[in-house]
């Protein structure tokens, strides 16, 4: 999937274009240093097209110079992971330095640049935006992200861009599972503890438009692709901002994958960006398991220190708690085996297929015994129940004579109790009610 970057200095609308683009108004918020940071990320449709839209603002800082900095670094970035960049000036301000700055930025990347004028809320400002040729990055496209005028002529433009990603070009049916977690989290310990000494094993395979690098492993039994992720490579990259560029780089791996293996610290514990990427995964509607690293490093072990972990780290990721926990050590490869094993069996758990009268007679007569609550004095009656069958989630559709009146509380229920009965730990499940 294509990813755009929407960049530029503060107070221009970035991210109320990026509102309008994903049609949200969620932002994820991570806390640092005492400083607070917005960060925004989401997906786009626009005439059956579907891209990963990335929002680069939200940094305050007290010094001009340590503020131009940082947007540089940010620019810097997007301009390395994204396909598409927006870069966004405010036509009520006029061309600033700080314009001027981050063009010249994007004028030596080799990537497409749509030179985005925001605020022109009438026709006749239209006129005021050629001052914005001096740039140097083509003509400027006049749009108001509050009101939403020209937006639509944008999107076709993006899209136009976007047309020639070609997709992948890995082997299908076989699994891709993607290490994720922030930085430090010891995401490149665990891949070289997987690959590290027989690399006869492994095989490269490159070409793919997104930039990222698919490394087969077949060992022990095994067969599946690492999805590359932030912390892999380029570890000359000590400057920038290393949550950031780990966001950018997880949305691509996440989107690539059919299971997220999450790292996370264990002597840190469960964090704000452990949480940015959590959900970033419920969102892609990925296969998860949750490793704790560094166990080694941990004095006390006994199980209720075990339980404790695991309790505080499902109750940060509620709702959503049925997924496998792994406590591992890739230093010292305790459990890396259980961790390949785990992600196996959950990538299993994502393709199984549940039988339609195997179904209907586990679920009829829960339903019966637990009816969905009366609405307005109507009753409703669920008599039929399948599997869709081809879908990327395991998704079960319920039939029903009143299903506008089935609210999320009963879909929980009855998604609980599916999990219940059949092994669907790790994966999300979609549960739809229809008119029978």
């Amino acid at each position: 999937m294509a990813l755009v970057a929407i960049v530029g200095r503060p107070n221009v609308g970035k991210s109320t274009l990026f509102n309008r683009l994903t049609k949200s108004r969620k932002a994820i918020v991570s806390d640092e240093a005492g400083t607070t940071r917005d960060r925004q990320y989401g997906k786009c449709e626009w005439n059956g097209r579907e891209f990963s839209v990335v929002d680069t603002g939200g940094w305050v800082v007290k010094s001009d110079d340590i503020f131009e900095e940082e947007i540089r670094k940010q620019v810097i970035i997007a301009t390395e992971e994204a396909d598409l960049v927006l870069f966004l000036v405010d036509l009520t301000t006029g061309l600033t330095d700080w314009d001027e700055d981050v063009a010249l930025i994007l004028r030596r990347a080799k990537l497409p640049v749509l030179l985005v004028v925001n605020k022109a809320d009438n026709f006749d400002q239209y006129y005021e935006a050629a001052e914005f040729y001096k740039l140097g990055l083509g003509d400027p496209i006049c749009i108001s992200s509050a009101t939403g005028s020209g937006t639509g002529d944008l999107l076709d433009i993006v899209v136009e861009k976007l047309k020639d990603d070609k997709g992948e070009l890995v082997e299908e049916g076989i699994p891709r599972f993607a290490v994720v977690g922030r930085p430090n989290a010891g995401k490149s310990s665990l891949i070289n503890a997987f690959i590290g000494e027989d690399r006869h094993i492994v095989t490269e395979i490159a070409g793919t438009t997104r930039d990222s690098i698919y490394t087969r492993y077949d060992k022990f039994g095994f067969d599946f692709y690492l999805v590359d992720t932030a912390g892999i490579r380029r570890k000359n990259k000590v400057t920038e901002d290393l949550e950031f560029y780990s966001v950018m780089r997880s949305i691509r791996a996440i989107e690539n994958s059919d299971v997220c293996i999450l790292m996370i610290d264990a002597t840190r514990g469960i964090e704000a960006q452990d949480m940015n990427i959590f959900q970033l995964i419920q969102r892609n509607n990925k296969s998860l398991v949750v490793v704790v690293n560094k166990w080694d490093l941990v004095e006390d072990k006994d199980q209720i220190v075990v339980k404790t972990f695991e309790n505080a780290i499902r109750d940060r990721m509620a709702p959503f708690t049925d997924f496998p926990i792994v406590f591992a050590s890739a230093v010292t490869k305790q459990r890396i085996y259980k961790v390949l094993e785990t992600a196996k069996q959950v990538y299993l758990n994502r393709t199984a297929r549940v039988g339609t009268s195997k179904l209907n007679e586990v679920m009829l007569p829960l339903i019966e015994a637990f009816p969905p609550p009366s609405v307005k004095g109507k009753y409703i009656k669920i008599k039929y129940c399948m599997q869709v069958p081809d879908t990327q989630v395991p998704t079960f559709v319920f039939y029903a004579n009143l299903p506008q009146y089935v609210k999320e509380p009963y879909r929980r229920f009855l998604e609980n109790k599916i999990r219940e009965n059949w092994q669907m730990t790790g994966c999300p499940i979609h549960v739809f009610i229809r008119q029978k």
